[in-house]
């Protein structure tokens, strides 16, 4: 079984924090930060030991924060453009998730001395990430910190350009919502130009992420966008808008959906059967079917399958899953069958009684059937 992800922050890693902060400021106080960081460590969840270590770090280092960002910045690791998903730390300075914490401490306290707390959310995001961070410059003076972001998409440094993406992005998972960029994304649209063409896949991930981000709130946004990009693409630049046009696709947006080939679709759905009408919770869902091509050309299908779970008020609520995306010749048909598990998830509660399924074949639903299910053994 894995570990826990909240044991990356251990009295491990806190201990090795306080030699680099140590070896770098000889008045730092190794001993109180590692005690203030570490007590009570092993009932905290992961967001709250970074937070714990944070407030470890702002009692233990200098109360003016220039000089405190000038031995967090001295005890950083000096290799500062390295693939980082694995890398942990060593005896030559902090990177990995042992940033996070200094990057929220510099975030939030960033108006006592704003320009260097932008420099070091870009210093410390070549060790780990300032995605969290860098959020809280934002919110604080929007005009300023975007003013600096904006340049940092032509840094040399991928993860530098990186943040001036992810950093940005409106609803970016675990961080603290940019309401005036939910409301408006005009602002980072330019940051994406920039990126979109990045030789990185790692940045242009984040620039595909980021489009998705803006397309559960400003849909039309990012599905011009996309259609835009589409001409002259390079191959690498449709994989970034097949992606960034994933929660469009699924919603049946119809620029979205022409922009990646898919024209409204000419089926027929010969069957739809249930296999499992009654499903007992911890078990699956089982359907089948047969699509048929009515058209005289070729035509590209993206199917998918909507479940509509019952909500407590007896409503249903209507989730989308893909299924496959496929071409098919005039009269040709494709089988659909699909096993869906239904099973204890952190994002959903569910309720017994009927709820229903039904395929969506290039954003349009057909052949809706119910089926019950059963929480009780």
């Amino acid at each position: 079984m894995p570990e826990p992800l909240k044991n990356l922050y251990s009295p491990a890693l806190i201990e090795k924090m306080g030699n680099h902060l140590k070896r770098v400021s000889p008045g730092f106080d190794k001993a109180m930060f590692v005690d203030k960081a570490s007590t009570g460590l092993d009932v905290l969840e992961l967001k709250e030991r970074a937070a714990q270590i944070r407030i470890a770090l702002d009692a233990c280092l200098p109360s003016d924060l220039e000089r405190a960002i000038e031995i967090m910045l001295a005890s950083l690791h000096p290799e500062d453009n390295v693939e980082l998903s694995d890398v942990g730390m060593d005896d030559k300075g902090i990177r990995g998730w042992a940033v996070m914490p200094m990057s929220d401490l510099v975030g939030l306290r960033c108006n006592e001395a704003f320009d260097a707390a932008l420099n070091a959310q870009k210093e410390m995001t070549k060790r780990f990430s300032s995605e969290f961070g860098i959020r809280h410059l934002i919110l604080a003076d929007q005009d300023r910190a975007m003013a600096a972001i904006t340049k940092w998409a032509d840094d040399d440094n991928y993860h530098v350009r990186r943040l001036a993406s992810e950093g940005t992005r409106p609803r970016l998972p675990w961080a603290m919502k940019l309401p005036a960029f939910i409301a408006d994304p005009s602002p980072s649209l330019p940051i994406l130009e920039k990126l979109k063409n990045d030789p990185t896949e790692y940045v242009r991930r984040s620039v595909a992420n980021h489009l998705n981000d803006i397309a559960k709130d400003n849909a039309d946004t990012t599905a011009g966008i996309c259609a835009q990009w589409m001409e002259n693409a390079t191959p690498h630049r449709k994989k970034l808008i097949r992606h960034a046009l994933r929660t469009l696709i699924k919603q049946g947006h119809p620029v979205a959906l022409e922009t990646l080939g898919f024209g409204e679709a000419e089926i027929e759905l010969s069957s739809l059967n249930i296999r499992t009408p009654v499903v007992q919770f911890g078990e699956a869902l089982e359907f089948e079917g047969v699509i048929r091509s009515t058209a005289d050309r070729k035509q590209q299908l993206a199917i998918d399958f909507i479940v509509h779970w019952r909500k407590a008020n007896g409503d249903t609520a209507p989730k989308v899953f893909k299924l496959k995306t496929l071409t098919l010749g005039p009269g040709e048909h494709v089988s659909i069958q699909k096993r869906h598990p239904i099973r204890p998830i952190t994002t959903r509660k569910y309720y017994p009684g009927p709820q229903a399924v039904e395929l969506q074949v290039n954003g349009k639903p057909c052949g809706r059937h119910d089926f019950e299910l059963v929480m009780e053994n």
